[in-house]
């Protein structure tokens, strides 16, 4: 029975791995209107290529901050707040931390803007 339902699994997996289709190549920003919009489109894409990236309007393009040297974030606030990777950061929360506090290893959450710990 259990050789019954695993052989009945692979087949589903390989089945279904047939049917998903990778579009590969890079996508350059700022050809994406001449070389991908009718295909992002046909994928269920709402956005115009415009709404991703313009160079001379507001964009996506202008939520994503880089900083420190290759980290990547995006801003989710009206006030700047930020969403980074957990390396990003790592020395800005290990600055805020103490014995008392290890925000390295036990996280922190602000209650309200006031208790925010600000970065230089």
């Amino acid at each position: 029975m259990i050789r019954k339902i695993t052989i009945g699994m692979l087949g589903f997996m390989l089945s279904m791995n047939l049917m998903l289709k990778a579009s590969e190549g890079m996508w350059i920003p700022a050809l994406l209107k001449s070389l991908n919009e009718s295909e992002m489109k046909s994928m269920g894409m709402r956005l115009s290529a415009e709404d991703i990236y313009s160079i001379n309007k507001s964009s996506l393009k202008d939520a994503i901050v880089h900083f420190g040297g290759g980290c990547t974030a995006e801003v989710v606030s009206t006030n700047g707040l930020i969403l980074t990777n957990h390396h990003c950061g790592f020395s800005q929360i290990q600055s805020h931390s103490s014995v008392e506090n290890d925000y390295l290893k036990y996280g922190f959450w602000a209650k309200d803007h006031a208790s925010e710990l600000m970065n230089e």
